[in-house]
């Protein structure tokens, strides 16, 4: 073998699958090698949208994600969806070629120093020095990258090192199990909540892991803790439960921050503070805080804890509902119900419109939720339509609905689309985005063409940047030009062999996703969108003091 074809080989003993990227001359022969292997080289059109596939599929599946580019530009062009995935807690092993080793000590030909670049976006960024090194160097990267909490690791694999004879075999991919909570910080911390009034529960990104929302539901049921989740925790707990409270993260005061406001202890699960930072909901520090999570709470002013229980989540949620079956603890907490039922009427408050020439946003997500099924995924992008998908988008189960909230990268909805649908191809799979994002990596419309990944990507057409124009507008009184011209999105999908749509009439919308999804080929779905509502979402919801 040569150093290509081990590293294949230790990729295989990993379980990978899929490889996305874009090949290049520094990684030929790694691609040559993988020729003869069953792991399947994903071609897309950007390495941009590699990396967010590497991501989504690290999100959704537990296990990383890999996503492949050459030297120079192919590298700078997966650092975005890298940082991304390190961000959001996805598991993502991502590969790059450099130039042969005996030109990297001078100015050469597309060389720059890429481990260096992908470090303060990793976890750990590891150049491969000798081709017998390559079993350790990819068993640490994928070790690193799925331990608690995931994140990214980055491999560079230069071109001669690549081609050198290699002896060594790939090491086995081993299983341990993870460390759990001692008892007696597990029964100091149910102390702390025993003698609370008002207690809530903030689950984050890890309530969503394996186990942990089985867990989690049958903890917030035996007490009727409400649960409020962060946008990466949708799902933690069933939109239908009486105990959820739906979903926080608007960085101004609405209905789910009033409802933590009110808490006197907070059950943070699993929870980052990247996800919605507690300067928002614990200023002046006053609440007690029960942080349960995989490791230890990152130091804040304002996330002083009561107690912390650190290891398994599933397991540390299993011993609290162990300990109360043995134990009864019940609360009445009619104001967090409340709360539900104020944002159930919201939630239906739009189902019936029927306006025409622009669709309100919560019309739209109203016959979203109905055409999705309960497994269905729904994967968004980043702008205004995200704070919308947050408010008015709720799960019955865990990742069903993914929401960048840790590195928030526009262009990240239709490459995610593309490997949910490699994932669960038996599922419906939608791409929400304004047409800022869509715009950003619209290529591999072409990818979903090619490998008939019949995904629907939904546009909300404004023709702006329309959160930045809203942000401004309510800091400064006033706003920039955040304005740009938009193609026919329905010639612009024909033209890759897509499904072309358009609607402007709310009565219209259900019967063009129900098209859509049943097009047999991907398709694209534009709306013209109300944001006018955005000033009605504020008043509503309560942002506005």
């Amino acid at each position: 073998m040569n150093g290509a074809e081990l590293f294949v080989k230790c990729l295989e003993a990993e379980g990978v699958k899929y490889i996305f990227g874009v090949p290049g001359e520094e990684n030929a022969h790694f691609l040559m090698a993988l020729e003869n292997s069953p792991i399947q080289f994903i071609l897309t059109r950007h390495e941009q949208t590699a990396s967010f596939m590497a991501e989504t599929y690290g999100k959704l599946t537990g296990e990383a994600g890999v996503c492949l580019g050459t030297l120079g530009p192919g590298a700078t062009n997966l650092v975005t969806g890298v940082a991304s995935a390190n961000s959001d807690r996805a598991p993502v092993v991502a590969i790059t070629g450099q130039a042969d080793i005996h030109r990297q000590h001078k100015e050469s030909h597309q060389r720059i120093d890429i481990v260096s670049m992908f470090r303060p976006v990793t976890k750990a960024a590891v150049p491969v020095l000798h081709p017998d090194n390559i079993p350790e160097v990819v068993r640490q990267a994928f070790k690193l990258a799925t331990r608690e909490k995931p994140g990214a690791c980055h491999i560079e694999l230069s071109n001669d090192i690549a081609a050198m004879p290699a002896t060594r075999p790939p090491l086995n991919k081993n299983y341990l199990r993870r460390t759990v909570a001692d008892d007696k910080i597990v029964d100091i911390a149910l102390d702390v909540i025993r003698a609370a009034k008002n207690p809530i529960i903030l689950a984050g990104n890890g309530a969503i892991r394996t186990r942990a929302s089985k867990q989690l539901r049958l903890f917030s049921e035996r007490t009727g803790i409400g649960v409020i989740s962060t946008f990466m925790g949708k799902g933690c707990v069933s939109r239908q439960a009486p105990e959820c409270i739906f979903t926080i993260g608007l960085q101004t005061p609405s209905l789910a921050n009033s409802a933590l406001s009110d808490a006197d202890v907070v059950i943070t699960v699993g929870y980052d503070l990247i996800e919605f930072p507690p300067r928002l909901w614990n200023k002046f520090g006053r609440k007690k805080i029960v942080h349960v999570d995989f490791l230890p709470a990152v130091v804040d002013s304002n996330y002083q804890l009561a107690a912390e229980v650190i290891g398994d989540l599933a397991h540390t949620l299993w011993m609290f509902n162990e300990r109360m079956a043995a134990k009864r603890m019940l609360f009445d907490l009619p104001e967090q119900r409340k709360t539900r039922d104020r944002m159930l009427s919201l939630l239906a408050e739009r189902k019936d419109d029927q306006t025409a020439g622009s669709i309100r946003p919560q019309k739209v997500l109203w016959d979203v939720r109905k055409a999705l099924g309960p497994s269905d995924i729904l994967i968004s992008d980043v702008g205004t339509h995200k704070m919308w998908v947050a408010q008015y988008y709720h799960c019955d189960e865990p990742n069903t609905c993914l929401i960048p909230n840790g590195f928030c990268s526009m262009g990240s909805s239709l490459p995610g689309a593309l490997a949910a649908k490699l994932i669960h191809p038996e599922r419906r799979i939608l791409a929400l985005c304004g047409d800022g994002g869509f715009m950003m990596n619209v290529q591999d419309l072409e990818t979903a063409v090619r490998l008939k990944l019949n995904i629907v990507v939904m546009i909300w057409v404004d023709n702006c940047y329309n959160l930045i124009q809203w942000k401004q507008q309510n800091e400064f009184g006033r706003h920039t030009d955040c304005s740009f011209g938009n193609p026919d999105f329905v010639k612009l999908a024909e033209s890759f062999g897509c499904e072309g749509i358009h609607v402007n009439n709310a009565v219209d919308l259900a019967p063009a996703l129900d098209r859509a999804f049943n097009a047999g080929r991907p398709a694209v779905l534009s709306l013209d969108i109300d944001y006018r509502e955005n000033e009605v979402l504020m008043e509503k919801l309560h942002i506005v003091d």
